[in-house]
């Protein structure tokens, strides 16, 4: 009876985790894992995005020029393939990030005990990627909020109507901007890179989807969206200081 109860719970997770991640249109790939020193090293960015594919969502990587479909950022998941360590054993998993940052889905670890790392990763990562698989991923068309709801002042709060939601559109990326940087999820926010890559900018979540407290260059600033555009504002000698910064979330 146990045993059986525990089926249901898994057979109800899974379902869940399924419904949750067929929100999203598609998945964006990072040429870089945290474990990793170099783009794309041992084809790990690759074998990614092959996985992806075959499980059968549209997958983009991060600097790759996307289309116009796919330009709310919130309606992608942002992949992450974490390694756990493992005696003479390699051990992966991929974490499926929304646009704030939080985890929607996290694989199965997969293992691989090759000791030739480019074989190790891929044949660890296809593991992992079984139970990514068993969602049976189909975007089911379903729109994600894109914004946090806005305030309501006390003089409208005290009128019995129906509350309004004010959404703010994400500025369209200028992909043929030579210094457009690229935004990858982290635990709190985002990191902003350019092509190198190179960590420029640091990005920490509020409870606005059009505003960012930001940190470059040890200077601590917000980072917000005006007129179809990113700004990075700070003050400098009690100054305000507002700098344009184009970005691909």
């Amino acid at each position: 009876m146990k045993i059986k109860f525990l089926l249901m719970a898994l057979l109800v997770s899974v379902i869940g985790f399924s419904q949750s991640v067929n929100d999203y249109k598609a998945v964006i790939i990072p040429l870089k894992y945290d474990f990793l020193k170099t783009d794309n090293q041992y084809r790990l960015a690759t074998s990614t995005k092959s996985n992806l594919v075959k499980a059968g969502f549209k997958a983009f990587y991060v600097n790759e020029e996307i289309p116009a479909e796919y330009n709310d950022r919130c309606q992608l998941l942002y992949i992450d393939v974490k390694r756990e360590s493992g005696f003479l054993v390699t051990k992966l998993f991929a974490e499926f990030k929304d646009c704030y940052g939080k985890v929607v889905y996290t694989s199965e670890i997969g293992k691989s005990k090759e000791k030739d790392y480019e074989i190790a990763y891929r044949e660890a990562l296809e593991q992992a990627f079984l139970s990514v698989n068993a969602l049976h991923y189909a975007y089911n068309g379903k729109a994600v909020a894109t914004s946090a709801p806005a305030k309501i002042s006390n003089a409208a709060a005290s009128v019995p109507a129906v509350a309004t939601t004010t959404v703010v559109a994400a500025p369209v990326a200028d992909t043929s901007d030579p210094n457009l940087l690229y935004a990858q999820p982290t635990e709190n926010g985002y990191q902003l890179i350019d092509k190198t890559p190179k960590v420029v900018m640091k990005l920490l979540k509020t409870s606005r989807a059009d505003s960012f407290i930001a940190i470059k260059d040890g200077i601590q600033g917000t980072l917000n969206a005006k007129d179809n555009q990113w700004f990075f504002e700070y003050y400098q000698n009690d100054k305000m200081v507002s700098e344009k910064v184009s970005v691909k979330f």
